[in-house]
């Protein structure tokens, strides 16, 4: 079982990190969305076709 971690411990080290870089991506994403600052959205969309249905206006 050591021989096998050690000839793999080069794959296992990076999906690891992987792992952890879409983790902490998503996290961010929820983080962002709970708080209402949305990360898909630059806000520099006035000449977008959809800008009223995307930024609405308290009214």
């Amino acid at each position: 079982m050591t021989a096998w971690f050690a000839a793999n411990g080069g794959t296992i080290l990076v999906v690891l990190v992987l792992l952890a870089v879409v983790a902490l991506a998503i996290w961010k994403l929820r983080k962002d969305k709970k708080a209402g600052t949305s990360s898909s959205c630059g806000c520099g969309c006035e000449h977008c076709a959809m800008h009223d249905k995307c930024h609405q206006q308290s009214r």
